[in-house]
C-alpha cells in the first residue's frame, strides 16, 4: 500500500512506502528500485514512485492515464535532478504565480481551474496530480470526484506524453479511447519490477488476475511482481470462478512459478465451483493440465476433478483425454473414478483419434504409468513406421523426452502380452539420450557417492552413472549379502541383493499436500524393480549435502539394512 505525505508547500511531494505481510513461502523483496538514486540526502523524487502513490490510494483506477503518464515519466526522468518541486532562477514569472495558485488551493475545483485557466508544464501538473492522490488517499475526496474530468484526464496525457505534439482529450476522443483501453498495462508498462508490485495491492481481484496472465503471455517473470500478486490475490476475499482458477493456475505453470498458499486457496475454491459447472469441461482440463505442469498433487482435487469428468464423459475429446491422462501420469496418480474412467473413456481410445503422433505417444505413455496400458497401444507406438511420422512431426528433431518415452515403453513391452517391439532393433542409435543432470541433481548425487565410498571403498564393488536402455541412468549400483556386506557388482549372486540407489531432487517430486515422486521417476523404477533391482530412493528432502559426512553414511547403512533385512 502506497500513500503520499506532504514535506513541504515549496518542496512539492514525496512517496513513503508502507511495508505489507509478505506469504511466508517468499521472501520479502527489497521495495528498492534498479536504477533508484542511492544518494539519500539529496533531494531528487523518482518519479514512478508517484505513480505507485496514485494508483495505490486510488485502490484501481478506471483511467489508465495517471499511471501510464508516471511509466513514461521513470524513462525520461530518473537519473536527473528534478527542480519542479522548488523555484529556480529559471523559472519565469508567470511559472511561479502558477506555482503559488496551486499550492493555494484547497478545493479539487480550485486545482483543476489553475490547470484550465492556463497553459501547465510537466512539472506543475505533476503538483497537482500528487495533490489530488494525497487527498484522494486521505479520504478528503473522492476519486469519482475528478477522475473523469477533462481537465484531470489531460494533465496526466501531459505527464504520460513520450514526444510529439500534445494531445487534447477533447479535441482528440479517439485517442483518449486508446488511453483507456486497459489500466492494467500500468503495471505491466512500469520499468522496475518493485514499483510495479507496489501497484497490486490497489487493483482488484479480475484486474490481479489479468496481470498474471498478462505476464504469462509476455514470459516476464518478474519474482516481485509474482509474490506481491501471489499474496494480494491469496488473501483477498472475493471469490475466484472455474475459468479464474484455471487462468491462475495456467500463467503460474507458464511462468514456473510455485507458490503453495496461492496454489491451495485456489484449490480451495475449485471444490465449491465444481459443484456449480454442469456442463464446461475445457476449464477443467485446463486445471488438470496446469496442475500437472506445475507438479502439484492434491488427491482431493484430482478426485474431484476427475470425478467429475467420469460423470459427464460424454462431452470428453481425446484430446482432452490425452491431456487428463498426461497429468494423472505426471502425478503419479490414479484417482478413485479410475475404473470409470477406463470403462468409459480409455477402453475407446485409439491412435486415429489423434491428429498429431505426439499426443498419441504422450497418451499411451500415459497409461503405461497408470497401469492402464495394453498390448496394441504398446504395439502402434513402437515401430518404424511411427516413429518416421515422428520425425516428419518434429522436422527431424526429436525431444529427448520423447526419445525416453519410447525407450520406456520399449521396456515395458517386454511384459505386456501382445505388444510387439521392433523400434529398438533398427533405430537404437538413434534413441540414444545423452543424460545430464542438472546442477542441483549432480550435487546430491556427489553427496552421495562420497558417503557411499566410505561404506563401500572398493571400486569393484560399486557401479556409478550406469546408463540403461529403458530411458535413464542408475546413479549407483552395488550387492549386498545377508549381513549387509558388500559383493563384487560385475558378478551374479543367488544370495545377493542387487540395489540400485537413484538419487531424486526437487525436479523430480510432485509438490502440495502430497509429496511424493512424479510419474517419470515412479515408472523408472518400477522398470528397474521389473529387471530384479532394489532400487532405493533417496529424495532431497531426506538426505543433504549440508549434512556432515557421518550422518550421511549413516543414513544409507539404516537403509541398505532395512532393505537386506526385508529379503531375508
Amino acid at each position: 500500500m502506497i500513500t503520499l505525505r506532504r514535506i513541504s508547500r515549496s518542496f512539492g511531494y514525496c512517496l513513503k512506502a508502507r511495508s505489507y505481510s509478505t506469504p511466508t513461502s517468499a521472501a520479502t523483496a527489497k521495495l528498492v528500485a534498479p536504477d533508484g538514486n542511492g544518494d539519500r540526502n539529496k533531494v531528487q523524487p523518482n518519479l514512478t514512485r508517484n505513480t505507485a502513490g496514485v494508483s495505490g490510494a486510488t485502490g484501481g483506477l478506471k483511467n489508465p492515464i495517471v499511471a501510464a503518464a508516471f511509466a513514461s515519466l521513470r524513462n525520461d526522468e530518473t537519473g536527473k535532478e528534478d527542480s519542479s518541486t522548488r523555484p529556480t532562477s529559471g523559472d519565469t514569472k508567470q511559472d511561479v504565480q502558477v506555482d503559488e495558485m496551486i499550492l493555494k488551493a484547497n478545493t479539487v475545483a480550485e486545482l483543476l481551474a489553475v490547470a484550465d485557466m492556463t497553459k501547465m508544464n510537466r512539472k506543475q501538473a505533476l503538483k497537482i496530480v500528487s495533490i489530488l492522490a494525497e487527498w484522494s488517499s486521505i479520504k478528503k475526496v473522492s476519486l469519482s470526484d475528478f477522475e473523469s474530468d477533462s481537465r484531470f484526464v489531460e494533465l496526466c496525457s501531459l505527464l504520460g506524453r513520450t514526444g510529439g505534439q500534445r494531445t487534447s482529450s477533447r479535441t482528440a476522443p479517439a485517442k483518449m479511447t486508446e488511453l483507456q483501453g486497459d489500466d492494467l498495462q500500468t503495471v505491466l508498462g512500469i520499468t522496475a519490477n518493485d514499483e510495479a508490485a507496489k501497484l497490486i495491492a490497489g487493483l482488484t481481484l479480475p484486474q490481479m488476475i489479468k496481470v498474471m496472465s498478462s505476464l504469462s503471455m509476455k514470459k516476464k517473470r518478474s519474482i516481485p511482481l509474482l509474490r506481491s500478486l501471489s499474496f494480494n490475490i491469496a488473501s483477498n476475499p472475493g471469490n475466484l470462478n472455474l475459468k479464474e482458477c484455471g487462468d491462475l493456475l495456467y500463467a503460474m505453470a507458464c511462468l514456473n512459478y510455485r507458490d503453495v498458499v496461492l496454489t491451495g486457496r485456489i484449490c480451495a475454491d475449485l471444490d465449491r465451483e465444481l459443484t456449480k459447472n454442469t456442463d464446461k469441461i475445457a476449464p477443467i482440463v485446463s486445471v488438470l493440465t496446469s496442475l500437472g505442469m506445475l507438479r502439484y498433487r492434491d488427491g482431493t482435487v484430482l478426485d474431484n476433478l476427475c470425478s467429475w469428468i467420469a460423470s459427464h464423459h460424454e462431452l470428453c475429446k481425446p484430446t482432452q483425454l490425452g491431456s487428463l491422462l498426461l497429468s494423472l501420469a505426471t502425478l503419479s496418480y490414479e484417482p478413485i473414478s479410475m475404473d470409470t474412467i477406463k470403462a468409459k473413456l480409455i477402453a475407446n481410445v485409439s491412435e486415429n483419434d489423434y491428429i498429431r503422433p505426439t499426443d498419441w505417444l504422450n497418451t499411451v505413455w500415459s497409461l503405461t504409468v497408470l497401469n492402464c496400458v495394453n498390448g496394441d497401444h504398446l504395439s502402434s507406438v513402437l515401430n518404424a513406421d511411427f516413429f518416421h511420422k515422428l520425425q516428419e512431426a518434429r522436422r527431424g528433431n526429436l525431444q529427448p523426452s520423447m526419445k525416453m518415452k519410447l525407450l520406456n515403453l520399449a521396456a515395458v513391452a517386454k511384459r505386456v502380452p501382445g505388444a510387439n517391439e521392433s523400434l529398438l532393433a533398427t533405430h537404437r542409435a538413434e534413441l540414444f539420450v545423452p543424460f545430464e543432470p542438472s546442477k542441483d541433481k549432480r550435487v546430491l548425487v556427489t553427496g552421495m557417492l562420497d558417503a557411499l565410498k566410505s561404506l563401500i571403498p572398493s571400486e569393484s564393488m560399486v557401479k556409478i552413472s550406469q546408463t540403461t536402455t529403458m530411458g535413464f541412468t542408475i546413479d549407483a549400483e552395488c550387492v549386498l549379502d545377508k549381513k549387509c556386506l558388500p559383493l563384487p557388482v560385475d558378478k551374479e549372486h543367488e544370495q545377493g541383493t542387487r540395489i540400485a540407489l537413484l538419487v531424486h531432487d526437487y525436479h523430480d517430486m510432485c509438490q502440495g499436500p502430497h509429496v511424493s515422486l512424479n510419474g517419470i521417476q515412479a515408472l523408472n523404477m518400477r522398470l528397474l524393480e521389473q529387471e530384479g533391482y532394489t532400487v532405493l530412493s533417496i529424495p532431497y528432502n531426506e538426505f543433504s549435502t549440508s549434512d556432515k559426512l557421518l550422518k550421511r553414511v549413516e543414513y544409507l547403512q539404516k537403509k541398505f539394512k532395512s532393505i537386506v533385512t526385508s529379503k531375508q
